[in-house]
């Protein structure tokens, strides 16, 4: 049996038919499972999912056909049930994979602005010293200009006066409250036009409901997820 996926597997395809011996259709069905290691894509079940996300991104809810095709995975037990557990390692590896490239190549980012930093200042120190406005090369001109605005230099923060500074806080909702009610009209408005952004305050959620305490638009229950073991 060819195991190598180049698109939509049928689905019966890979379960014994009826005129297949038992010991047949089981050799089958473990071929397949054994060619997709831990950090190997099972590709008919990744499409699937594709194709499900992406009517949950244009249709807000996948389609019935689609969910019946995933619930068939689910009704069949043994080498089925190991082709998504080994779906699921697989994407597990790739999003760690992919979140440590990120870093890796976020700090390679980081270190190489630095190094044009660090070039563009000598190049800049000099033109100025020789009181040069550019450079040529073959290719390109390094070429001295004006900034078309003033820059701002800190020399010492710490003696900023507090009027010239922004002022970054993290308040829980009970205290942000209780400063809105102690200050004037005015500055209210203003403290209120000044926020960023807000988050839900899950700790303070559950402890409301621990008080038997209702929150308007939230809720506290025990959920549950899959395990793959």
């Amino acid at each position: 049996m060819d195991t190598t996926f180049r698109g939509r597997v049928p689905w019966k395809s890979i379960s014994p038919s009826a005129s297949t011996p038992p010991q047949a259709g089981a050799s089958a069905l473990s071929s397949v499972a054994a060619s997709a290691s831990l950090f190997e894509i099972d590709q008919e079940l990744d499409l699937l999912i594709e194709e499900i996300q992406e009517e949950i991104d244009t249709k807000g809810e996948p389609s019935p056909e689609r969910i019946e095709l995933f619930q068939e995975f689910l009704k069949a037990h043994g080498e089925k049930v190991d082709r998504i557990g080994r779906f699921v390692r697989s994407m597990e590896a790739r999003t760690s994979h992919c979140r440590s490239e990120a870093q890796r190549l976020s700090e390679r980012a980081r270190t190489s602005e630095n190094k044009v930093t660090r070039t563009k200042t000598m190049v800049l120190y000099f033109l100025k010293s020789r009181d040069l406005k550019k450079v040529e090369g073959a290719e390109f001109t390094l070429r001295r200009q004006a900034n078309s605005q003033d820059s701002v230099i800190i020399s010492d923060q710490e003696q900023l006066p507090l009027d010239y500074q922004t002022i970054g806080l993290t308040l829980n909702g009970r205290t942000w409250k209780t400063l809105l009610d102690l200050v004037p009209e005015d500055l209210r408005r203003t403290l209120k036009v000044s926020v960023r952004e807000t988050s839900p305050d899950n700790d303070a959620i559950r402890l409301a409901a621990a008080r038997k305490e209702e929150v308007s638009g939230a809720q506290v229950k025990r959920g549950e997820h899959v395990r793959v073991i």
